[in-house]
């Protein structure tokens, strides 16, 4: 896949950086708090921070092939070990990828898991000082609705999909991530929302979606969709954690397409199915395990979810790096 050009603000930023003064250099020593550090995106996300920063990993998968100046603990973050990395160490920023977004059939202790994580995870930020959070929400808890309105503001209101269990838990973790930011003004708390991500390492519903030879599309509809490439994310929170930089916002990518074009973009031959078809179908598949595209995304088939990220843009200086095109075509790797 070609690199995309023109916007060299990356560029730039990384030059600021080694151009730093030596005591802001040695302030860099002050580790930051990776959670889900063994996840694709964890992955990405150190391999742009280790060279500068000091980095500690906590995720209870093992990561493999791991740089050498990073320390990861493989525990859960509910664990007493987990205080004791907050303890021991003057956490300059913690950024919590460590949510489960996405379940597999197997798995019922994510509302736990998520929950109570979190709950732990700010605590500690509290009690010790950690002066910056970055949470990674996303922007499918305003929910893909029929009375939808184009580019849906931060101010949006949080609606759960029926049938959907997963998604009703992340926003109430959503919905407690806010609380916190609003009683802990002395902490630089953000909460990013992103669209759709995609990427030749993600593994989410979308990019599995968008990776079928023959994706199932609903008869008689066609809605508007909204992509981010993993780098661009990856960017997004690289910004989240300068100075002064606090709230929530929608991260959006280059633009916003209609399913089709996007299928068409990547060479897919869908099939239409009339919805109440297709809901019996998805379910049966997710139930057997033979299916990556859960039950409860039905509604982002049929109904837009279209979110504005003006004040990303305004205020953490965010622009999409990636075209629309090579963000479409990022799935196939």
């Amino acid at each position: 896949m070609t690199r995309p050009t023109g916007n060299k603000k990356g560029e730039r930023t990384r030059a600021g950086r080694k151009g730093r003064s030596s005591t802001a250099r040695k302030k860099m020593k002050d580790p930051i708090v990776i959670t889900g550090i063994s996840g694709n995106l964890g992955r990405l996300i150190t391999k742009e921070l280790h060279t500068e920063h000091s980095i500690i990993g906590i995720d209870q998968r093992p990561f493999r092939n791991k740089p050498k100046d990073v320390v990861h603990h493989q525990i859960d973050v509910r664990r007493r070990k987990a205080e004791d990395i907050f303890r021991a160490n003057s956490v300059r920023a913690l950024i919590h990828l460590g949510l489960v977004h996405r379940i597999s059939p197997e798995q019922k202790n994510y509302r736990n898991f998520n929950t109570l994580g979190t709950i732990k995870l700010l605590e500690y930020c509290q009690k010790y000082d950690v002066r910056k959070v970055v949470l990674l929400s996303t922007a499918q808890v305003y929910g893909a609705l029929p009375e939808n309105s184009n580019f849906l503001s931060e101010d949006a209101p949080l609606v759960a999909q029926p049938g959907y269990p997963e998604m009703s838990a992340l926003i109430e973790w959503d919905m407690y991530a806010q609380s916190f930011f609003w009683k802990h003004p002395d902490i630089e708390t953000i909460i990013l929302r992103p669209v759709h991500v995609v990427g030749p390492r993600v593994r989410n519903a979308a990019s599995n979606y968008l990776r079928l030879k023959h994706p199932v599309t609903l008869f008689g509809f066609d809605p508007m969709i909204q992509l981010l490439h993993e780098m661009d994310l990856v960017e997004a929170i690289m910004l989240s954690l300068e100075p002064g930089r606090r709230g929530v916002f929608n991260i959006v990518g280059p633009g916003q397409v209609p399913l089709s074009r996007a299928l068409e973009e990547l060479g897919r031959e869908p099939i239409p199915v009339p919805h109440p078809l297709a809901e019996i179908m998805i379910k049966r598949l997710w139930k057997l395990g033979l299916s990556g595209f859960p039950p409860g995304e039905l509604p982002n088939l049929r109904y837009q979810c279209v979110v504005d990220g003006s004040r990303a843009k305004s205020v953490l200086g965010f622009r999409p790096r990636y075209s629309l095109r090579d963000t479409i075509r990022s799935v196939l790797g």
